[in-house]
């Protein structure tokens, strides 16, 4: 699985590139706690995250409306800052005009991305503005651990913007690592790990409850019920719900048991996936996740359990060098007031520490977005497609 990166994507930062008249994209360093450099196969002095911040002609505060207009100018000259993502996973932006919901709304928009519709959603996230919803309302003291958004799913968005409405005084950091550099480090600590990964993918069984399984998770209808109707009968409920799983549009590599109090939906998925334009392996996964929240949270919460894709279990002592891994090569990003977090879904991980104070000290908005591709295969397999939703 050697590749190598495209030289036109790993260009030096170039300030001016990210400058217009009205408004310049400066770089600034962050505190080691919260920036690193990016081990291979990332060029050799790339950061996670980019911190940016905006500076205006005369030091003028800018307004949202000028920032707006130069992240579309910026993306209409080739997808600038698509790119400066593609190398270091996060983008950071610092000093911003956004105040709430709408504000975040209309700034993750200029991206020019298409919206990311969520199926089989496991926690409960109602929208606050066009494409925002909470990012997580589990308790404070519940750890959320590096994974790529929705690897168990067969439906994953490329792009993810967090904005920090409230942030707590200590803790409540949100992790970032690069997926790139997990399978560059697992490759070469745990190869046989990896070969069995590539040969045989993952069964991910998600279990899904008529009622939420904990607090800020999901119910069986928000999951997959946007069709159902008051005075639905059981039968067309259930004919409803398995007409959303078939929009995932993957035939026998989805199937799905009824329960009594809900349902099980059974997925047959790649962990391993590749960079679209350099062909770079990367574990787009949430195994050592599940792994480490089982330890710290116990097993209350753990709503998805993976295997092999033969069905076989996955060794503790993989998903404990993974872990292991992870927690070497990520950073915690110290929140402050107003700060957004864009992260590459494909090649880069995000979490959520948990924190002291008052459950509401922390409120951190999410938006999801669709890029040009999702995730892609890198072998020719059916079941290692990842795949758009159907319309409809």
């Amino acid at each position: 699985m050697a590749a190598t990166l495209k030289q036109e994507t790993i260009q030096p930062f170039e300030a001016g590139r990210l400058a217009l008249p009205s408004l310049t994209f400066e770089q600034f360093d962050l505190p080691s706690t919260n920036q690193r450099l990016l081990g291979a196969p990332h060029p050799e002095g790339t950061t996670i995250p980019l911190a940016l911040r905006p500076s205006s002609p005369g030091d003028a505060e800018p307004n949202l409306d000028t920032v707006i207009e130069t992240v579309k100018q910026l993306q209409a000259q080739g997808g600038i800052l698509t790119k400066k993502l593609a190398v270091h996973g996060t983008l950071l932006f610092r000093g911003l005009p956004i105040h709430d919901a709408n504000d975040f709304s209309r700034f993750a928009h200029a991206f020019g991305y298409k919206p990311h519709e969520i199926i089989g959603i496991v926690v409960n996230r109602p929208l606050l503005a066009p494409n925002v919803a909470p990012a997580n309302e589990s308790p404070k003291e519940v750890l959320i651990y590096n994974h790529n958004e929705s690897p168990q799913v067969p439906h994953a968005p490329e792009y993810i913007f967090f904005y920090g409405h409230r942030v707590p005084e200590k803790g409540g950091e949100s992790p970032m690592s690069s997926s790139l550099e997990l399978f560059h480090r697992a490759q070469q600590e745990i190869p046989e790990f990896i070969n069995e990964l590539a040969e045989k993918g993952i069964l991910s069984r998600v279990t899904y409850k008529v009622d939420k399984q904990y607090a800020g998770g999901s119910t069986l209808k928000q999951a997959f019920g946007k069709e159902i109707q008051e005075g639905d009968d059981e039968a067309t409920k259930r004919a409803k719900i398995e007409a959303q799983i078939a929009r995932y549009g993957r035939g026998k590599y989805t199937t799905w048991e009824w329960a009594d109090d809900g349902i099980v939906l059974t997925h047959k998925l790649p962990a391993i996936r590749t960079q679209p334009g350099t062909d770079l392996p990367t574990l787009f996964t949430g195994l050592a996740a599940y792994y480490k929240n089982i330890q710290v949270n116990g097993k209350g919460r753990n709503v998805t359990q993976q295997l092999f894709g033969d069905g076989t279990p996955i060794p503790e002592k993989y998903l404990a060098a993974l872990a292991r891994i992870t927690d070497e090569i990520r950073v915690l990003h110290k929140w402050q007031r107003g700060d957004v977090l864009v992260y590459d879904n494909i090649i880069a991980q995000h979490g959520r520490q948990p924190w002291e104070g008052e459950q509401s000290d922390r409120v951190i908005q999410a938006s999801l977005f669709d890029g040009e591709k999702v995730p892609g295969a890198y072998i020719d397999e059916d079941w290692a497609q990842v795949v758009q939703a159907l319309e409809g």
